[in-house]
């Protein structure tokens, strides 16, 4: 897709610049506990407000409703965001309406100012256009730099880019041009990484990569269905035996698309799911007892997946290979991430990563950093790999 970006705009200067970002952030006893989103939002504020515009952030906080509550204030997140930002930030509280309007107008160019949670406003998640113009009057652009909040039609995300020129900022601009690199128009041979618990709540994922990638490798709990519809008995493992028929299904259109799946040939199995159980063992994935459960991939079929990965150019990774919390059982995932993270630095891969297990994965493995780019967004992200369009970002279109 075509979209403007900051670069496309002539001028600020004194322009009233609305720019949606990610301010939801978690909070312990009235303190930003992990300012991750909050440092994002540092190259498009910084950039507008030193270009001399009036920087308008709009953001939601929590599950208000369309009704006030001080808990749900975007005030508490203003001292985290000044800091992130290494400068002052204001704060109206509202984001429409005559004072909203009367305190706008009083703003200094080069400012940066948080308006009041958008969700205090029931038309916010209804994209109800009458709060659109009323957002609107405040300001002359419209900046989108909140991807994570882009799989939502809103009158914040969606709404304002109908009625005023809007353009992507910098953190929306990075994250599209990487997808584009994983799966818009990505360089071949791909892999894709799946992993999490159940199929169930992966399969539109699943069923959009088999015409995508030219490897699938699947893990997780999901795997243990998947080796159940191909005749294995997986023991006491977590396995949705309901839904094997589907996972038939999608073998059989990865066969036909050219996409091969890999699933796991050995495993790391116990009869308790604790940390180093006694009763951990690595076996043959036809050879689990009736009271063991599978917890991890493992170390041949790592090591083979491994050598996948070096045959590939791009790199898709949303999920745990494993239950990779609790020890030993993150050992799959944190070897393939490495292997990952090394060709990506060495430029041999493009390595896109994301989801919220998927960002605590790579954290814990220590390689976060390595990737091509990880996306902190969760449901956008899982939208996105299942094919579907984004109206925050359909919205942006040129």
């Amino acid at each position: 897709m075509s979209f403007k970006t900051l670069d496309d705009i002539a001028d600020v200067t004194g322009k009233a610049v609305l720019v949606r970002e990610d301010l939801n952030v978690p909070m312990a006893d009235g303190k930003v506990t992990d300012d991750t989103r909050l440092r994002a939002t540092a190259p498009t504020l910084t950039e507008l407000a030193d270009k001399g515009a009036k920087v308008l952030v709009l953001a939601h906080f929590g599950r208000p409703k369309g009704e006030r509550s001080d808990a749900n204030s975007l005030i508490h997140v203003v001292p985290a965001l000044s800091a992130a930002l290494g400068r002052p930030v204001g704060f109206v509280a509202d984001c429409a309406g005559a004072e909203a309007e009367a305190a706008v107008a009083a703003l200094a160019p080069g400012s940066i100012t948080v308006l009041e949670n958008t969700r205090f406003h029931k038309g916010e998640e209804k994209n109800d256009p009458e709060l659109v113009a009323a957002i609107a009057k405040l300001g002359d652009l419209y900046v989108n730099d909140a991807f994570s909040a882009a799989h939502r039609a809103h009158a914040s995300t969606e709404g304002l880019a109908k009625v005023l020129p809007a353009y992507a900022g910098r953190a929306m601009q990075a994250e599209l041009e990487a997808l584009e690199k994983a799966l818009g128009n990505p360089e071949h041979p791909v892999a894709a990484v799946v992993g999490g618990a159940k199929v169930s709540t992966k399969l539109d994922v699943l069923k959009h990569l088999v015409d995508k990638v030219d490897h699938l490798i699947i893990g997780g709990g999901m795997a243990n269905t998947f080796l159940a519809a191909r005749g294995v008995d997986v023991g006491k493992s977590l396995c949705e035996h309901d839904l094997k028929e589907t996972a038939e299904a999608i073998l059989d259109a990865a066969d036909v698309a050219g996409c091969t799946v890999h699933l796991p040939y050995d495993a790391a199995v116990a009869k308790e799911f604790a940390a180093n159980p006694p009763s951990l063992r690595i076996t043959n994935v036809h050879e689990v007892a009736a009271d063991e459960m599978i917890l991890d991939v493992g170390p041949q079929a790592v090591e083979a997946l491994a050598d996948v990965l070096k045959t590939c150019r791009t790199l898709v990774w949303n999920g745990p290979l494993g239950a990779f919390e609790i020890e030993p059982f993150d050992a799959a995932t944190v070897a393939l991430a490495r292997s990952a993270a090394a060709l990506s630095k060495e430029g041999a891969l493009i390595s896109v990563a994301g989801g919220g297990d998927t960002v605590a994965a790579l954290n814990h493995a220590g390689v976060a950093a390595d990737f091509s780019y990880v996306s902190t967004a969760g449901g956008a992200f899982l939208e996105w790999m299942e094919g579907k369009e984004l109206p925050g970002v359909a919205a942006l279109s040129a």
